[in-house]
């Protein structure tokens, strides 16, 4: 578990060092085909479906790594 917490730390330390120094860096995030994104009037429906699929595929292959 610790292992876990201190990848995620650094993860979490390196996106924010780079959205800081690079804030265009990550504006591919988000607008990916197969993000859904409606806007209406009144409201507005975000649903980052192939986003979170690469950010899953990104996590279970460092989860992989670090129980091996």
């Amino acid at each position: 578990m610790a292992k876990i917490l201190m990848v995620l730390g650094a993860v979490l330390l390196a996106l924010g060092t780079l959205w800081h120094f690079f804030p265009g860096a990550l504006n591919w995030f988000g607008k990916l085909p197969g993000d859904i994104n409606i806007k209406t009037e009144h409201s507005q429906v975000f649903i980052p479906i192939t986003s979170m699929l690469i950010v899953s595929a990104v996590l279970s292959l460092l989860m992989y790594f670090f129980r091996r």
